[in-house]
């Protein structure tokens, strides 16, 4: 939970907002305090994006999808203004961590906790069912872990059974690693795709690890579609319980009753002793409204952000070559991975040179944090991000031996990154990517590295794309050395994006990586 920004109103509708509690696309969730006292999370449509007839439609279906599920496993709708702009909707406010920061600070999850947590949330998804409603994006970031037990939430896609599963833009509904592949190759939604996603969403809780591995959001979903999920460690029941859910037809996935009953377990969720101490993770809930001080107060009918309505996300410049093969390209979309972008930090520093007092960043050096390394088999890092994934980050890497357009010479990698919404009147945040050769892999030393870039400076949403070797160098000991050909060092190449503020003030938010060969231009 964070403090109100300068920009954001002191209230929307009766509701006196206290606090952020997330952001995204969409818009802005706040914390919000009835006349009476009651606590409400207030959703709030962003104001560039209500003229979008697909995106207003979208936050009026899940305002009516919210109002219509009355269960014990979903917030309910408690009031909302959805006549006029600002739009919003209020829902019963639950305190409690997500399942994915429950993973992320505690570990994974007991094996008795795991059946426990699935039989809760096979209930849920029977209630939610019911209504003739599928989630269609349960995943650890949309279930929080109340008092009362798991909660679903955010409904901003879910739909009646017999609706269509594509948006507007083409792009299938869900997030890579936890979408049923009925849904990514055959556009078909329906209750099966909500047992896959719990199956994976247990997965992770199990294991800590992505269901079906990181790196681009393309390659996950192919993985998904064509390869087992990962169960390596867990205990033989409750793995043989996970497949079951993830089950690549979904006519063999068990429903949620007999999903109960395989768990057949003795006693609530919310009694279990490993459950117990995440609940009490709860964000503190501020008494009165918290903004920066010395922030002006804007006026009430003010919006969280403002600025002209931003166009749709353009696609990436090239299709993935891992969906090209798999032939469901055309339903999964851009082959990247998607984050919420954290806070800038300090003020940049630096230039073309050393660690500057003012400026923006140039060229970052080596402060000895560089131990990250790619894994070409596994498809992962051997190290997390120094800070906080982001939601609305993309990236992508493609060379050129297996750019299908051939617009990428051989010999060369195009490595890109963007935001997939417009995020106005932020204050700047620098990108520098780093890439390290296979003959780095297992050290410490520092790769070569781009010049830094404002993530928000021109269209944020249109891709940022560098190419390997043309703009990478090696700046250490002052001295300018161009990046190696891939054909010098063939084998698994490591990419880290650094957050810098300065030259010497940076930290990793997304490690990555991609196989080079012998090929040369």
């Amino acid at each position: 939970m964070d403090a109100l920004r300068a920009q954001d109103p002191p209230r929307i509708g009766d509701y006196v907002l206290l606090a952020r509690i997330g952001a995204g696309g969409m818009g802005v969730v706040y914390l919000g305090r009835s006349p009476g006292g009651r606590l409400v999370a207030v959703k709030v449509v962003r104001e560039e994006i209500t003229g979008h007839p697909e995106a207003l439609a979208r936050f009026r279906r899940e305002a009516e999808t919210v109002r219509a599920v009355r269960s014990a496993y979903t917030a309910n709708l408690i009031d909302a203004g959805l006549d006029a702009a600002p739009y919003w909707i209020a829902t019963e406010y639950v305190a409690g961590p997500t399942l994915a920061r429950a993973v992320r600070e505690r570990g994974p999850f007991p094996v008795v906790t795991c059946r426990r947590l699935v039989a809760a949330m096979a209930e849920g998804l029977a209630s939610v069912h019911a209504y003739g409603v599928t989630h269609r994006d349960l995943k650890p970031q949309n279930v929080l872990l109340g008092s009362q037990g798991p909660q679903l939430i955010d409904f901003g896609i879910a739909r009646g059974v017999e609706q269509t599963a594509l948006t507007q833009d083409g792009q299938a509904p869900g997030t890579p690693g936890f979408t049923a592949p009925e849904v990514l190759t055959r556009n078909e939604v329906g209750a099966a795709a909500d047992v896959f996603a719990l199956g994976a969403t247990v997965a992770y809780a199990a294991t800590g690890r992505a269901p079906f591995g990181g790196g681009d959001a393309a390659a996950v979903s192919y993985r998904a579609v064509h390869e087992e999920i990962d169960t390596a460690g867990v205990e033989p029941g409750l793995a043989a319980l996970i497949r079951a859910c993830v089950e690549k037809d979904p006519a063999r996935r068990p429903g949620p009753a007999e999903l109960i009953r395989w768990c057949a377990v003795d006693r609530a969720l919310v009694d279990d002793p490993a459950y117990q101490p995440l609940v009490a993770m709860a964000d503190v809930v501020p008494d009165t409204p918290q903004r920066p001080p010395n922030a002006p107060v804007p006026a009430i009918h003010d919006l969280p952000t403002q600025g002209p309505p931003p166009s749709p996300p353009p696609p990436p410049s090239r299709p993935n070559p891992w969906l090209v093969a798999a032939g469901v390209g055309a339903v999964v979309g851009t082959a990247v991975a998607v984050w919420l972008l954290p806070g800038n930090g300090d003020g940049g520093n630096g230039g073309e040179g050393g660690d500057k007092s003012d400026g923006p960043p140039g060229y970052i050096q080596d402060i000895g944090t560089s131990r990250h390394a790619w894994n070409g088999l596994r498809e992962s890092c051997n190290l997390p991000g120094e800070e906080q994934p982001p939601l609305q980050f993309q990236y992508a890497v493609t060379t050129g031996e297996n750019d299908p357009s051939g617009e990428i010479p051989l010999g060369k990698a195009e490595i890109g990154y963007r935001l997939k919404m417009e995020e106005p009147n932020l204050p700047p945040y620098y990108v520098s990517v780093e890439v390290k050769p296979p003959h780095l892999l297992d050290t410490d030393d520092f790769g070569y590295v781009s010049k830094a870039a404002d993530l928000y400076e021109g269209d944020e949403t249109q891709w940022k794309n560098l190419v390997y070797p043309d703009d990478f160098s090696d700046r250490a000991g002052g001295k300018v050395r161009p990046a190696p050909p891939l054909a010098d060092d063939p084998g698994e190449w490591t990419v880290v994006y650094h957050h810098a503020t300065s030259d010497k003030n940076h930290r990793s938010v997304v490690c990555h990586g991609f196989m080079a060969d012998t090929v040369s231009e």
